[in-house]
C-alpha cells in the first residue's frame, strides 16, 4: 500500500509546471531522462524523496493499455504521458531533494529481471485521456 497521496490530473500538471521551471544544474539532470530509461548507474537515487503516485487502487489490476499516437513509442522522448495508461498508471512520482526537478518511477518486471525505470515528468507531454 502506498503512503502517499494519489495525484490528480491537474496536482501531476502543477508539479510538472514547476518541475519544467528548474533551471539549476544538479546531478538528477545529467542524464536528459526525457524518455523511459533505465534508471543509470550514476543517478543520485538518494536525492530522490516519494510525494505521489499515480496509482489507483491495486498496482496488480491496473491497465496495460498504452496511448502512443502519432508512430510514438515507449521509448519516445515524445511519446505522450497518459496518466491512466500504462506505464504511468503503475508509476509514483519522486522529487528531487537538491533542486526540485520531478521524475516518474516504476519497476518494469518480467521473466527473470526487474529494471526500475525512470521518465522526467514534463507538463507540455502531458494529456488527460481518458481510458477507451
Amino acid at each position: 500500500m502506498n503512503d502517499v497521496p494519489y495525484l490528480n490530473f491537474l496536482q501531476l500538471e502543477d508539479l510538472a509546471s514547476r518541475s519544467d521551471g528548474v533551471q539549476a544544474p544538479c546531478e538528477c539532470s545529467k542524464s536528459s531522462l526525457a524518455g523511459w530509461a533505465s534508471l543509470p548507474v550514476s543517478f543520485p537515487e538518494d536525492r530522490l524523496r516519494r510525494v505521489g503516485t499515480l496509482i489507483r487502487g491495486n498496482v496488480d489490476e491496473a491497465a496495460f493499455s498504452e496511448f502512443l499516437p502519432n508512430g510514438t513509442g515507449y521509448w519516445s522522448e515524445n511519446a505522450p504521458i497518459a496518466p491512466l495508461y500504462f506505464p504511468y498508471n503503475r508509476s509514483d512520482v519522486w522529487e528531487c531533494t537538491a533542486c526540485r526537478r520531478a521524475f516518474l518511477r516504476y519497476t518494469e518486471g518480467g521473466g527473470y529481471f526487474f529494471d526500475q525505470r525512470i521518465r522526467a515528468l514534463s507538463r507540455a507531454l502531458l494529456v488527460d485521456m481518458p481510458l477507451p
